[in-house]
């Protein structure tokens, strides 16, 4: 595993960095700058990193075009959205008429493993492979999501509200990405490092082309 620095000011070394991976895992974090999707910052906007939002998308465009296996998880699922030419309601519970809640947030008290709700998983996805199941349930710690879907993504599991809850490019290249966090479901649910089997053993098959 390679930790990538923050180089939105180089990007000539950041793709070189990036030529040497045969993968790409988005993490989790802070919230993604509206201004990349054209939007004006609302009032309940967390914490923003425009730095890391460049470097991630960079990586993430890049990827995409290379067919580089890819995986995002909770703010990395956002900035696949935002890559693809998606956007995000900033605030679900201010912008998102009936939802439910999201933001089970460790810091409010929850665990990281609470599970908040169950997702519903699209037939015919590559996440229903992965899980083999209809319905799974999920923790959750955000509060921003999917308000327009990206171009091309095709949405594979859904909250109760509606809420897309991730989403994956169709065909052979490996492009994923989960709202909720699955690295720390392992104990609750053995399935969920199908997740990160999945991405190692399509990084594995990259690397041999």
């Amino acid at each position: 595993p390679w930790m990538v620095p923050l180089l939105h000011d180089d990007l000539e070394t950041l793709r070189l960095i990036y030529e040497r991976l045969d993968g790409i895992l988005l993490a989790g974090g802070v919230d993604v700058d509206p201004a990349l999707y054209g939007e004006s910052p609302h009032p309940l906007l967390g914490n923003i990193d425009p730095a890391r939002d460049a470097v991630e998308l960079a990586l993430t465009r890049w990827a995409l075009e290379d067919g580089k296996p890819l995986l995002g998880v909770c703010r990395g699922f956002q900035i696949l959205n935002v890559a693809r030419g998606g956007s995000l309601h900033q605030d679900l519970g201010a912008q998102l008429a009936g939802s439910i809640r999201h933001d089970y947030f460790p810091n409010a008290g929850y665990e990281r493993d609470h599970l908040a709700h169950e997702v519903d998983i699209r037939p015919d996805t590559r996440l229903a492979r992965l899980f083999e199941a209809p319905r799974i349930a999920v923790n959750s710690m955000h509060h921003q999501g999917v308000k327009v879907l990206g171009h091309d993504l095709v949405p594979s599991a859904t909250a109760p509200d509606g809420l897309i809850e991730a989403v994956e490019l169709p065909g052979d290249d490996f492009a994923l990405g989960v709202q909720w966090h699955p690295e720390t479901l392992d104990r609750r649910d053995p399935r969920t490092i199908r997740l990160f089997q999945a991405l190692t053993e399509a990084a594995v098959r990259y690397a041999g082309r």
